[in-house]
């Protein structure tokens, strides 16, 4: 995703990281998937697709993370959800043989560098400081709106693991430049990144994300930018999820964007927790992955796998070193 950096009228991208799953441990499989994604259409997906890999300790639970996919730049809602439902189509179309599974962090496993998440972009601002104040104040959110992360080795941790844990996202400091907090401001694109969502599989609710993030920016309305406030109420939503306090904020938010209450009060994690209470780990993945590809949150048959890791070794000379000086240099231009 790029071209967002010049002034005029706002712009959205989304940068989508989904776990693949055989059917339940991510595998360096993934890369071949990628490679075959790469191949139908290099003009388009070698700066719009990027692999993912444990860090330290968590590579002794698992070596591949996520894959993430990204859309081109939009003026609307519509033309980004279909470019993101256009791009899941195609990852589907060529992943028939394991799971596709937008989710936070895998549920079985604890570890803070085996993540997943969701970065909408916003840019072509014509006052980002006011901008990314007023996405600071309604952050708590639109966050929770996407909170689905709700397991950690197996046992029930709140609305989002990843949002309290991963090394990638965190508490507000006070330069917007530093990479790994909820929201930025990103060097390399030019543009306001909201780094917090974790992937989810329904495209409605993340057209009302990125509709009140329009909502937000593109207003009228003055925003004093309070960061300690957001700082002190991030332990508690992305743990024990929507609250009293929040609801002032909501009804705040309700005078400017289409939100339902009930939205924030049930997240896709709630969902997760039922189903994964109820069947199994590799009945929910399947799940999650029904909803991805055919948008119907409902167990399905799990694909028998059989691990080959000449698709993995296919996948590394084929994508991962091909890309490899294109990833090198967009670390150094984000750092």
């Amino acid at each position: 995703m790029s071209g967002l950096s010049a002034p005029g009228k706002p712009l959205f991208g989304i940068e989508e990281e989904i776990f693949v799953t055989h059917p339940e441990r991510t595998s360096l499989e993934a890369l071949y998937y990628l490679a075959k994604l790469l191949w139908r259409n290099p003009g388009f997906y070698y700066s719009h697709s990027d692999s993912n890999f444990a860090r330290g300790r968590d590579m002794r639970q698992a070596i591949m993370g996520g894959v993430e996919l990204s859309t081109g730049c939009h003026p609307d809602s519509a033309g980004l959800i279909n470019d993101l439902a256009a791009r899941r189509r195609e990852f589907s179309e060529i992943c028939r043989d394991a799971l596709l599974v937008p989710l936070g962090h895998l549920a079985d496993l604890e570890a803070p560098t085996l993540t997943c998440g969701m970065h909408i972009h916003v840019g072509n601002l014509g006052d980002t400081e006011n901008a990314y104040a007023g996405l600071v104040r309604f952050l708590p959110l639109l966050a929770l709106l996407s909170a689905n992360a709700p397991l950690a080795s197996g046992r029930y941790f709140g609305k989002s693991y990843r949002m309290a844990n991963s090394y990638a996202i965190g508490p507000l400091r006070s330069d917007p430049w530093y990479r790994f907090q909820d929201i930025i401001f990103a060097k390399r694109l030019g543009t306001i990144e909201i780094r917090i969502f974790d992937p989810i599989w329904d495209l409605d609710r993340i057209r009302m994300i990125v509709e009140c993030i329009a909502a937000i920016t593109t207003g009228r309305r003055k925003y004093y930018l309070d960061r300690g406030a957001y700082n002190r109420l991030r332990p508690e939503f992305v743990r024990r999820g929507y609250d009293e306090e929040l609801r002032g904020l909501y009804l705040e938010l309700r005078d400017i964007a289409d939100v339902p209450e009930d939205a924030l009060v049930s997240t896709p994690s709630d969902a997760v927790t039922q189903l994964f209470k109820e069947t199994s780990l590799a009945k929910t993945y399947s799940a999650i992955d029904n909803a991805y590809r055919n948008n119907v949150f409902a167990v399905r048959d799990v694909p028998s796998v059989k691990k080959q890791p000449a698709k993995a070794a296919v996948g590394l000379a084929s994508y991962y070193i091909v890309r490899l000086p294109y990833k090198l240099q967009k670390v150094w231009r984000e750092w």
